[in-house]
């Protein structure tokens, strides 16, 4: 009951913001990151420690304004995803979508290989798939399921509002394959944590753990590998999306055919898009939970006769 009460109170909420102009909910955006950053200061301390991680030599007021950007950002988004499929048609989306890589993405959107999309926490994310799914191109993305169940049907109608497909992150395996076997797109986030046992590369200068499936979808799939973003500009409701880099297994350098230098390659594609515009990633992201666990002598020994 009590994640239903949720859910209907959501709604209402996602009702006042769909009828609201965007230049108003631009502004309430604004006011609300204000009231989170300055005001509650909400994971106050997870998101200075993740800027000052990256920028150590940013003062007070550069990480408040950072903060308070990135609040503003995050909130615009969900008032973008409640507008958008009002506002954004396969009429006009060229009014509010700038492509700048257009041809070397279409190139590789509509090859005959399975291709794997790979972005991050950054700018509005979820219309990257929202796009690409109005261009007639759908795509599949492995996510968590919301602990929530009314708002997780919620959020997967809208992705699948134009043909982006949500695969569980848990035993999805097969559909996977299917994708992959049938030439799909297939759409992950590159930055998640994986764990202490995850492949531990630099992301933004500090240590991260990330999933070494990324990498082998590319290096066993014969599926490029894309690294992309779609980013707000000057306007609410307006993005740009663009492409860092292209891995692909046809004509991949000799350096990055292994999994721990692929990735470390994609999390700098990813990092190149993040400094270009710092305000629009999510430092309230607990990228960095861990750190590497060294491995000890016996460990060493026993790594070294396993691979024998």
């Amino acid at each position: 009951m009590r994640k239903f009460l949720e859910y209907i109170l959501i709604q209402i909420v996602i009702s006042f913001i769909q009828v609201l102009p965007i230049q108003t909910c631009d502004r309430l955006c604004r006011f609300l990151a204000h009231v989170v950053a300055d005001r509650i200061k909400f994971r106050e301390k997870v998101i200075r420690d993740n800027i000052l991680g990256v920028y150590p030599d940013a003062d007070d007021e550069r990480v408040k304004t950072m903060t308070r950007e990135m609040w503003y950002h995050l909130i615009l988004m969900g008032c973008e995803i409640a507008q958008a499929p009002r506002k954004i048609h396969d009429t006009n989306w060229r009014k509010h979508v700038y492509i700048r890589d257009i041809k070397q993405m279409t190139n590789y959107l509509i090859d005959y290989r399975p291709l794997v999309a790979v972005s991050g926490h950054y700018g509005n994310f979820e219309m990257g798939g929202y796009v690409t799914g109005l261009l007639g191109m759908p795509s599949y993305t492995v996510a968590r399921k919301m602990d929530n169940p009314y708002l997780d049907d919620f959020i997967n109608k809208f992705r699948g509002h134009n043909g982006q497909f949500i695969l569980p992150k848990d035993g999805s395996a097969s559909a996977v394959q299917e994708v992959m076997e049938s030439g799909g797109i297939l759409t992950l986030l590159g930055d998640q944590h994986a764990g202490t046992k995850g492949c531990w590369i630099d992301f933004l200068g500090r240590p991260a753990a990330c999933h070494k499936a990324v990498a082998l979808f590319t290096l066993s799939g014969n599926a490029p590998m894309m690294v992309s973003y779609c980013k707000h500009t000057d306007r609410p409701l307006h993005f740009e999306i663009g492409c860092t880099g292209v891995a692909d297994p046809l004509d991949l350098d000799p350096s990055l055919k292994d999994v721990t230098s692929l990735t470390q390659w994609y999390n700098d594609r990813l990092a190149d898009a993040i400094y270009d515009d710092p305000n629009q990633f999510w430092w309230v992201h607990r990228r960095w939970k861990e750190k590497p666990v060294r491995k000890t002598k016996k460990r060493r020994l026993e790594a070294a006769k396993a691979a024998e």
